[in-house]
C-alpha cells in the first residue's frame, strides 16, 4: 500500500509505529516521517487509544528513565494530529468478542476494538499476527511503501 493512498483516511496507530517514529527506527523511519507529514497537513487523521500510552510508558519506567516516559506522554497528549480514544464499555465488549473469535491478547483486542469503534479505515501495526482480523483493514509497516 502506497502512503499517498491513505489520504483522507482515518489511521489507527498501534503502539509499534509510534515507538518506531519517536525513537527513529531506521527501517521504517522514512515511511513514518512521510505519513506524519500528511497528518500534519491535515491530509489524513490519526487516532490511537489510552492502551498505546500505557504501552509506550512501560519500558522507560521499568528502566528508571522517567524523562523518556515524560517525552512519550507529552508527544501523545499534545500532538494535534493524534486523537487518543478512551476505553469505554462498548469497546471492552467489542474487545471481548474479538478475543473470543481470534484468540488475541487483551491489549491487541482493546486496540482493535478502539479502532473499530472510531470507524478507522486502517489499523497500522507491525504485528503480522493481527492480519487475520476481518473487522478492520490491518496494514503492517512492511506493507507501506513510499511510492508505487
Amino acid at each position: 500500500m502506497v502512503i499517498e493512498d491513505l489520504a483522507s483516511k482515518i489511521i489507527f496507530l498501534d503502539t509499534a509505529p509510534l515507538i518506531y517514529f519517536i525513537e527513529g527506527h531506521s527501517l521504517h523511519q522514512e515511511k513514518l516521517v512521510r505519513l506524519f507529514e500528511l497528518g500534519d497537513k491535515g491530509e489524513l487523521s490519526f487516532i490511537t487509544s489510552t492502551i498505546t500510552l500505557l504501552e509506550v510508558l512501560v519500558k522507560p519506567l521499568r528502566e528508571g528513565r522517567p524523562e523518556i516516559a515524560d517525552q512519550y506522554r507529552r508527544i501523545l497528549t499534545n500532538a494535534t494530529a493524534i486523537e487518543i480514544k478512551d476505553t469505554t464499555i462498548s469497546i471492552a465488549e467489542q474487545a471481548a468478542i474479538l478475543r473470543a473469535k481470534y484468540g488475541i491478547r487483551t491489549p491487541d483486542a482493546i486496540q482493535l476494538a478502539s479502532s473499530i469503534d472510531a470507524a478507522a479505515d486502517i489499523f497500522l501495526t507491525n504485528d503480522v499476527r493481527l492480519r487475520s482480523i476481518r473487522e478492520i483493514s490491518v496494514v503492517t509497516m512492511d506493507e507501506l511503501r513510499l511510492s508505487a
